[in-house]
Formats: structure tokens, sequence, C-alpha cells
């Protein structure tokens, strides 16, 4: 069994954006939503600055046992869920629970959860004694990532597949491109599937300050995520989630669904070389993108828009762009490429799915987001990667990448409605 599937329902969260309207109102304004971090006084850190989502629980609807019970970032997956149902407009009470399934990608969990209960725990981190009296009924589900998409299983009725998975900066590619496996060798019909992660918090924060990763443009939130440009020097921390609905090709046309696009493939490497570092060649990432592509059967020449990991760092920005070289060859050159975090910053495990959002979003508007902020050219990126401005574009093709921590590679492939359909 090799059924199609296609994306007809999404739900997005991210920074300067509530919705899936407002989130390609900032994309492709070339607006950008960094700003100095305000959830915490960041002035004893070395990167000041964030990309925070302005994010009200109460008003997204959930109820005060919701919101004591979950993470900020479960929070985020399950609103993101909900839209994601209600835009696709199925009915999942009307087919089989066991045949809906979810298969959501996070990189740090509960991390903000964890560190305000260590703080409560520890008063401040004073006392290295502490006492579980004081601990929090709720800790266990802090401390355990998978408690996240059952969550969203709970909230959507669904009792097929459930998986968490936490492959680093690529796991809202890693968790999509799970999902629709499950529903091409017929494991599900349905699947929600996306990413979140909240992990603005100091301990992560410093963590990223101690391997010198983000930026140091602490006078310039605005303009502190640079990718590609010459003067760039780390990517920016942000938060945020994107959840879809998947489902098989032939059910969703039987239904009248409005389909966002079909996931015509997905593959993912490892470089097994460093826990941070990178091969200057792209080799992993250009496996990725070539049995993607494979996948989909297409070839270099039918991808029409690249949206790039684009994180902001010398190392992932040439990496990358010698792997869309390598696996692209003359086409490249041709191609245009653009990193949205310049815009929403790096949301770790979430932002592979919020890149999907982004990339439906660039096919149903025919135009190709920015990347903003670039304005000093690095010869060693030298591909078109849409400076500053968002651009008119015939986009039927997309291609949308993630790069990791522990050597992780991903590459999907996504294809317009019409393809699917035919």
């Amino acid at each position: 069994m090799n059924r199609r599937v296609v994306i007809t329902g999404m739900g997005v969260r991210a920074p300067g954006a509530l919705g899936r309207k407002q989130f390609w109102d900032l994309l492709s304004s070339g607006r950008t939503s960094t700003r100095r971090i305000s959830f915490f006084d960041p002035a004893p850190y070395r990167s000041q600055v964030a990309a925070e989502v302005d994010f009200d629980a109460a008003a997204e609807g959930l109820s005060p046992r919701e919101i004591r019970r979950m993470d900020r970032a479960t929070q985020f997956a399950v609103v993101c869920a909900r839209e994601a149902v209600s835009d696709s407009g199925i009915d999942l009470a009307a087919g089989s629970p066991h045949r809906v399934g979810v298969s959501l990608g996070s990189a740090v969990a509960a991390a903000t959860s964890l560190e305000r209960e260590y703080l409560v725990l520890s008063d401040s981190g004073r006392r290295w004694e502490m006492s579980v009296d004081h601990l929090s009924p709720h800790m266990f589900d802090h401390m355990v990532p998978s408690i996240m998409p059952a969550e969203i299983a709970w909230a959507v009725g669904a009792e097929g597949p459930v998986a968490m998975i936490s492959d680093g900066c690529t796991s809202g590619l890693d968790a999509v491109g799970h999902a629709a496996a499950l529903i091409r060798e017929g494991s599900a019909d349905i699947m929600i599937s996306g990413a979140t992660d909240t992990p603005i918090t100091p301990i992560v924060v410093a963590c990223f300050d101690a391997i010198k990763a983000t930026t140091t443009y602490n006078d310039d939130p605005a303009h502190a995520s640079r990718p590609f440009d010459g003067t760039r020097n780390g990517f920016v921390l942000a938060e945020g989630a994107a959840v879809f609905v998947l489902e098989e090709l032939t059910s969703a046309t039987n239904r009248g669904a409005h389909i966002y696009a079909e996931v015509g493939g997905f593959a993912t490497r490892c470089n097994a070389y460093h826990m941070t570092g990178l091969k200057t060649d792209g080799r992993e990432m250009a496996e990725a993108i070539r049995v993607a592509l494979g996948q989909a059967r297409l070839n270099p020449s039918d991808v029409d828009y690249i949206n790039a990991h684009g994180s902001g760092t010398k190392q992932n920005d040439r990496h990358e762009t010698a792997a869309f070289k390598r696996s692209l060859g003359a086409c490249a050159y041709k191609t245009p490429v653009s990193s949205i975090k310049s815009m929403v910053g790096h949301s770790l495990g979430a932002i592979g799915s919020v890149e999907i959002a982004a990339s439906l979003m660039a096919m149903e508007n025919h135009a190709v987001p920015p990347t903003a902020n670039l304005r000093t050219s690095d010869p060693e990126c030298d591909l078109d990667y849409v400076p500053n401005t968002a651009r008119e574009h015939h986009t039927d093709t997309v291609l949308t990448v993630g790069s990791g921590f522990g050597g992780f590679q991903s590459a999907m492939v996504l294809t317009r409605p019409w393809s699917a359909c035919s």
C-alpha cells in the first residue's frame, strides 16, 4: 500500500502571528518579530533577544484546568490542533477513532514548566535539598514529553498511533514525515501532526550562550536575525507551533476538502560526525533532498521555491548552500531561496512545522516570503535568497529543509493541490 497524502488543515501560533492570516501577513510584509526578551530579565546573558509569541491561553479557549495542567508548549500544540481540525472541516467523530493518530515534534518539550518548578522547589536555586512538599501535582506530565501528543489525542479523540518525535531542530519536519508514512502504509487514515517548542527560558538561553550559537546584536533586536548575510553572528531563539491535518488523498477529495498540498516526498539523514558541527560539503542534506525529490518523482528543475533552514550561523548557511548546489546542480542558481527565521526566529523543534506552514501559504498565494535583514553579501552564499521584499512567483512545488544538532538533516517536498488531484 502506498497511498497519497495531503494536508487539509493548518493551525499556527508564531511570533507576531496568531493564526494563518496574521502569519502570512507578517511574512509577506517582511516584518520582523524579534525583540528584547520580556519573559525574564535578560541582562545577565550574552544574547538578550528572542522572538516571543503574544499568547493568551484563556483567550485561546483553554480552561483554567487545562492551563494549570499543560506546559506552555503543550498549550500551543492543543490550540493549533483544534484550529487545524476546524480549518480542515473534517468530522473526526464520523469515522473510526482508531484510524486517527497524532505525531508531534518538540526539541525541549516542557522546558518552561520544568524550569519554573525547579525555581519553586529550590527557592530560586538557593537550596540544594528540595522538599517534595512543594512539588507540583503535574510534575510527572512535565517530565514525560509523550504527554504532549497525548493531550492532542485527548482533545481530538484520536485513538490510533500516537508518537512523540524529538530530533532536535528537524523535529517539526520529521514528525510530519512520520505522519505521512503512517497514512501511506495504511496504519492510519488521518493524522494530526506538527510541532511545538517554547524554549525562551533562562536555562535554554544560557545553554546557547555557552556555545555562542545565538546572536549578540542586542541593541538592534529587529535586525538581529540575519540568515545568509555576511554580518550574521548567530540565530535568534524563538517559540512557536504549527499543527496540520493530514489525510489520504481520495477521502479528502471525496469530501470536497480544501487541499493545501500533497506531501510528495520526505527523507532524513544523519551526518554521524559531530553534535553541533557540519561538514562543509552538505552531503547529508543533499542526499535527503535527492531522496525526497525521488519519492515525489520530480527533478531539480521542478522545484519552484526552497524554504531554507537558514538559521543565521555561518556554518549552517554555508553548509546548506553547498547542499542545494550539490543536490540541484545548476537549478540551485535559478530557484529562489529564503529563510523565515529572519522574521520569526528559530523555535528549535517547532520551526520545521512553522516552515511547512510558510511553504503552504507561499503556494496558496503564489509568492515567496523574503529573507529579511539581508543586506551584506557573503561570497560563499551566492544563491537567490530573496532579500528583504516578498516576491510574486509561480509556486507549485516547494522544497523545505531542516538541519539539527546531532547531525540530523531532513527534506520535504510539497506539491500544489491540483497536482495532487491529477
